[in-house]
């Protein structure tokens, strides 16, 4: 990965952007893309789209949503603890004792994910996920004038970022979901516009806003861009480590590639398109089986206006939604190269009726 583009991944997994907040990672995103798009600009829902070579046809829009879970706070009592609701879908087995950051206006403030410590619960609570009540987070303030002096009702929260390099190109990172996919349509952008032979579509990058409650800013840009191709990038699965059955996920693994989707959330062109794309230009690929719809943003563009034909692209990840997901650089680049060298393929006279 040139060192550049690097710089763009880290940024971007260092900003906060919880669902409904994405206005620090928006920020990232753009000032990044604004460097070799013809135009960027963000709707009224939030979503950031960079633009390539806007009069070609058909137009190809490529999505990642940039929005990542949190925490929102919904109450502060007399001691100055708050508590919060989750932002998209946890497992509070593992959220007690972590570290979090509060966004407020004044700016971050630190945090720690608070439970009453094992050596008090009752037997029968050891071995019981908590309920979101029961939990609190710990500023370390005073009272309740100086926790809401720091802190207000609504401000989001997201786990302390952490991005770090682990070992073989692999890294650990709160928020790869989805910022990773975030990453890839930019980059993917981004050599669009540095190929040497000329693009003859319409090229649009989106960073989408509010996948983790609802494929919102899919929903939302599709039918603002119109496209007559979508292809979503979001993360995927690796099934690489113990306690996954393969027999009913499938076989998806770190460094394997890109995995392409097969199915009904799937245009068969556009698969088999990706899939060309990739024997030619010999870049790793996997598939994923999936019969139905998905819950990406690829859903939600598929099912826009009169239809759009859709495909989804994913990054393999160990440990989703958890403050320690790790992802393969090597993944991420040739996730990128897939999507630029499809959209060097396509022009107003290629047809996706199936």
């Amino acid at each position: 990965m040139r060192p550049a583009s690097k710089r763009f991944l880290v940024d971007l997994l260092s900003a906060p952007g919880p669902s409904g907040y994405e206005g620090p990672v928006r920020g990232v995103w753009k000032d990044s893309v604004a460097k070799f798009a013809d135009r960027v600009e963000v709707d009224v829902h939030g979503n950031t789209i960079g633009v390539h070579n806007e009069a070609g046809r058909p137009n190809i829009m490529f999505a990642g949503h940039v929005d990542e879970l949190g925490f929102q706070i919904v109450y502060i009592d007399d001691k100055g603890y708050l508590y919060f609701d989750t932002i998209g879908g946890f497992d509070l087995q593992i959220v007690p004792g972590r570290k979090v950051r509060i966004h407020t206006a004044q700016g971050p403030v630190l945090g720690v994910l608070g439970k009453k410590p094992i050596h008090l619960m009752k037997a029968a609570d050891r071995t019981k996920v908590p309920d979101k009540h029961d939990l609190w987070i710990d500023i370390g303030a005073a009272d309740a004038d100086e926790a809401r002096q720091l802190v207000a009702i609504g401000d989001p929260a997201t786990y302390d970022a952490n991005f770090e390099e682990l070992r073989n190109g692999l890294v650990v990172s709160r928020g790869i979901d989805n910022k990773a996919g975030a990453w890839v349509v930019a980059e993917a952008l981004r050599r669009v516009s540095r190929a040497k032979r000329k693009c003859r579509a319409a090229v649009y990058a989106v960073a989408t806003v509010q996948e983790e409650v609802g494929l919102r800013g899919a929903k939302t840009s599709a039918y603002g861009v119109d496209p007559l191709v979508g292809i979503a990038v979001d993360v995927t699965w690796a099934t690489d480590h113990p306690d996954i059955d393969k027999r009913q996920v499938g076989e998806c693994k770190l460094g394997g590639g890109p995995v392409i989707l097969r199915g009904a959330n799937a245009n068969p062109v556009v698969y088999e398109r990706l899939v060309q794309v990739a024997k030619k230009k010999k870049i790793p690929y996997q598939i994923q089986a999936e019969p139905g719809g998905t819950g990406t943003d690829a859903n939600a563009i598929q099912l826009s206006r009169a239809g759009v034909a859709t495909g989804l692209v994913s990054v393999p990840q160990r440990y989703m939604h958890t403050p320690v997901e790790i992802a393969s650089l090597a993944d991420l680049d040739h996730t990128a190269q897939l999507l630029a060298e499809f959209a060097l393929t396509v022009d107003g006279k290629t047809s996706f009726i199936p």
